[in-house]
């Protein structure tokens, strides 16, 4: 009898245990569901980025390639000359803007080959090599842009104030044309400085969300 009943009470206990321990393998599928439903929220907001990346990627190719063409189109010459030389001006008679049209020509090239890097994080929104390259090579773009833009832009000023001081003549007032151009080339690679840096904060944020 002893045997018996101590065999009921362990059957019991057993089946308090059992009872007691349901609501907790209830409770996993909820948990699973809700972490499934945050994972693809997080990679529909990196896919829209991604998105939005590739379509800076696309104007900012439009300003560099508009501000590598404008400039290396920049000569004008004057329709008055005299027996012995022709006033003309030209965009590769300054270094600084031969500089300029050779570093944009290089942010054009770049912006074409990162492409490829920005439609993989659109295919692949969890990925973090190619945001991570792509933000790398931004930045380094970022530098190369700036540097052009800022010394074409201190030409531009000259050529349209002059310099008393070191005796430099402004030109604006005669190669009108000339510095129209150069200056909406300048213009031109400011608006790609400014698409590069926010792309850079764009795959910073993208980083972030992993």
């Amino acid at each position: 009898m002893e045997k018996s009943e101590s065999t009921k009470i362990d059957v019991e206990e057993t089946n308090k245990e059992r009872k007691g321990k349901a609501p907790l393998l209830g409770t996993a599928a909820p948990v699973v569901a809700a972490a499934a439903t945050t994972k693809l929220a997080k990679g529909g907001a990196k896919r829209g980025i991604a998105i939005f990346d590739l379509i800076l990627r696309i104007a900012a190719f439009a300003s560099a390639i508009g501000a590598a063409v404008a400039m290396a189109t920049t000569e004008e010459t004057l329709p008055f000359f005299t027996q012995f030389f022709q006033f003309e001006a030209s965009y590769d008679d300054l270094p600084t803007f031969t500089f300029f049209v050779v570093a944009m020509a290089f942010v054009v090239a770049y912006l074409v080959l990162s492409v490829a890097f920005s439609i993989v994080c659109i295919v692949r929104p969890h990925a973090v090599v190619p945001r991570l390259l792509l933000i790398i090579f931004d930045t380094v773009f970022i530098a190369l842009a700036t540097g052009a833009a800022a010394s074409a832009a201190a030409i531009v000023y000259l050529a349209h104030n002059g310099n008393e001081d070191a005796n430099w003549l402004a030109i604006c007032q005669q190669f009108g044309d000339f510095c129209e151009r150069a200056s909406a080339a300048v213009v031109a690679s400011f608006i790609t400085v400014v698409i590069l840096i926010i792309m850079v904060v764009l795959s910073a944020s993208a980083l972030r969300r992993h």
